[in-house]
């Protein structure tokens, strides 16, 4: 028998527990579904400086820490499982993961995005052992080590200065000569003395046996390549949003974005989307929450309809 909740949340970020917030404090009963870490991409953020509150920053991990510890007050359940599939059976959903089936008439998809790959050849072979897509999570391990950063928006540029701190250098390689960075985190990136940047240009291959020893370059105007000796290729390119276990209740959009109304509710009543999963999300996390609770609080106006 699946269980019966008013209220499935299907990712645990900043945009799912704010929906949770709400949900739970206007006494639904709610369920909360992460496949992998509670927090989703904010714990990798070293430092939080632009969410309202905390003047003089606060890291990821503790900003979902203190979430985490708000959501607790109104009984929300969070399970540890993902959600493989979402059918829409009139005015109830059903959820369905590798734990069970779950069912509510109101599900908010706030699954988030997954890091993108270059899909060269050595960067399977030597993802965790000196390819990463996290310089927060990994940073620590290449004190005095030359890095390679790929990308050319903030991530890029404000986690290439973040291995600062510990590389002897990083090579900032970007396929452009223009970046999707803000002009301020560009500006500190090009201002860092142990900041090289390679334009015009992109990694072809990612060398080494056991670990990374260099990437080989490939000039994108004049064909020309190189191999260059490097310890670490940290890429930050992006993101794909985790929307394929959609495919039965919005198969346009499964494996994309998602467009929303301004109650973030999609085309199937009682089925919202915020976060980054969200078409035209600003991808912050000050967005990411208002976005959850405008969805919280609609949905609690679909659950009082339903119920008349």
């Amino acid at each position: 028998m699946a269980e019966e909740y008013e209220v499935i949340v299907v990712g645990a970020g900043p945009a799912g527990l704010a929906a949770a917030l709400y949900t739970g404090r206007a006494l639904m009963k709610t369920l909360v579904l992460e496949e992998a870490v509670t927090g989703g991409q904010i714990i990798e953020a070293y430092d939080v400086d632009n969410y309202p509150g905390f003047p003089e920053g606060i890291s990821g991990p503790d900003l979902i820490e203190k979430m985490v510890d708000h959501l607790e007050k109104f009984d929300v359940r969070i399970e540890p499982s993902g959600a493989a599939d979402v059918r829409a059976d009139g005015n109830i959903k059903r959820v369905i993961t590798d734990n069970g089936e779950f069912t509510a008439p109101i599900v908010i998809i706030a699954s988030g995005a997954r890091h993108r790959k270059l899909g060269v050849p050595g960067e399977e072979r030597l993802s965790g052992r000196g390819v990463s897509y996290c310089a927060t999570c990994d940073g620590p391990f290449f004190r005095g080590k030359k890095l390679v950063v790929v990308g050319g928006g903030d991530a890029a540029t404000t986690e290439g200065v973040f291995l600062t701190r510990f590389a002897s250098e990083v090579k900032l390689v970007h396929r452009r000569q223009g970046f999707r960075a803000t002009p301020a985190h560009e500006k500190e990136a090009r201002e860092n003395e142990k900041m090289e940047f390679i334009l015009d240009t992109v990694v072809t291959e990612i060398h080494g046996e056991d670990g990374v020893e260099g990437v080989t370059l490939r000039n994108v105007k004049t064909d020309e390549t190189r191999r260059m000796d490097c310890e670490g290729v940290f890429i930050l390119i992006g993101h794909d949003p985790n929307t394929g276990f959609l495919q039965n209740v919005l198969p346009e959009f499964a494996g994309g974005v998602i467009p929303v109304d301004y109650n973030m509710e999609t085309e199937v009543p009682g089925l919202y989307a915020v976060g980054d999963v969200r078409k035209g999300s600003y991808r912050q996390v000050g967005t990411a929450v208002g976005e959850g609770i405008m969805a919280a609080m609609h949905a609690e106006e679909r659950i009082k309809e339903l119920s008349q």
